[in-house]
């Protein structure tokens, strides 16, 4: 929706990047957007906007799910976007405990207002809400903890390790201490496998490929960015992801604010665009291109899910040393550049 925002995420440099207001998209050009199964809104924070409710009205004649990924420091109008559209989603970013959170998030307060806002989310019955957390260097623990306060509050629960990206206008996101946020992640996946519900189990199989790119392996399952996703910028332009590094590469399949729906998914430069993703030489794991080929080749995973929930049930773990690599899709010519190991191992 925006490149502005109010916090000063350690992470992510979108605020020292912000667009102009005059030049974000006004929100009938969502208009254009085909018929969609999720849509997930951000930012920078997608409540600085003026309009923001103008955009979720189109946006809900066009998907089936809409979830706000917002930081929870406007919880006046997040309450009020709550009221007037009960069945949308929220996901407040949320990077630890409260000293941890403040201090990675830039701002004073917001680990309370964020807290404060989902609470009362909660009491007014909106179902689809919970904590985001981007893992680093320094807040692995707080994620254990924020899990098991999720779970009691029956919220939701995503995670992400930071990534760099065009979008963060960071290069320098590495996780260095590997195996105590590796440590974490295995920990957190235990106790998801241990759930009742089935799509924690998934959720396991998820944070399995956060603990893969952090070793820097290639993707468990291929990246079909621009065919089973794609990402909209401020501007309107229509980009296969989020996750493209000017260093490596970038490129757009066009503007909806010059070009119909049609014209930009079946154009030419939308092939030449899901070419070079089919090619692209990162591993990226992020949830928006990570969950549309979970759900793709559910038939291939699931067999890894329900041999791990019975090793579970039987007294075992999760073995996270051993990574899975599906060969489906285009992930055989993906992920090859120097320094990049192929997570194909014999897990018998």
């Amino acid at each position: 929706m925006t490149y502005r925002c109010p916090m000063r995420c350690k992470m992510c440099n979108i605020w020292n990047n912000p667009t102009q207001k005059t030049e974000e998209f006004k929100p009938e050009m969502l208009e254009k957007l085909p018929h969609m199964a999720g849509v997930n809104i951000t930012g920078g924070e997608p409540f600085v906007r003026d309009d923001i409710e103008e955009i979720v009205k189109v946006l809900e004649k066009k998907a089936d799910r809409i979830v706000f990924s917002t930081s929870g420091f406007f919880s006046d109008r997040i309450i009020e976007m709550a009221n007037n559209h009960p069945k949308v989603g929220y996901r407040i970013s949320i990077e630890g405990l409260s000293c941890t959170n403040d201090e990675l998030r830039g701002r004073q307060g917001g680990f309370d207002k964020g807290l404060r806002t989902l609470l009362e989310l909660r009491r007014m019955g909106i179902k689809d809400i919970g904590f985001g957390i981007t893992v680093s260097n320094n807040n692995s623990e707080d994620m254990l903890n924020l899990y098991e306060l999720n779970r009691n509050l029956r919220m939701q629960f995503a995670t992400a390790t930071f990534h760099n990206s065009f979008y963060f206008h960071k290069t320098d996101n590495v996780v260095t201490n590997k195996d105590e946020v590796c440590s974490n992640f295995d920990e957190l996946i235990q106790r998801l496998m241990h759930e009742k519900n089935p799509k924690s189990w998934f959720r396991a199989f998820f944070n399995l490929g956060l603990i893969n790119y952090i070793h820097n392996g290639r993707r468990m399952l291929p990246c079909e960015a621009g065919n089973e996703n794609f990402f909209v910028d401020p501007f309107g332009n229509v980009l296969p992801c989020n996750g493209m590094e000017d260093s490596i590469w970038f490129d757009t399949m066009g503007n909806l604010n010059d070009q119909s729906w049609d014209e930009i998914w079946n154009g030419e430069k939308a092939k030449l665009v899901r070419e070079k993703v089919a090619h692209c030489p990162k591993s990226c794991w992020m949830i928006g291109s990570a969950s549309p080929v979970m759900k793709k080749y559910m038939k291939e995973i699931t067999p890894w899910v329900v041999k791990n929930k019975f090793n579970v049930l039987r007294g075992g773990k999760v073995d996270t040393h051993c990574i899975p690599f599906f060969h489906v899709g285009n992930n055989d010519l993906q992920g090859l550049r120097e320094g990049v190991g192929n997570p194909d191992q014999n897990c018998e």
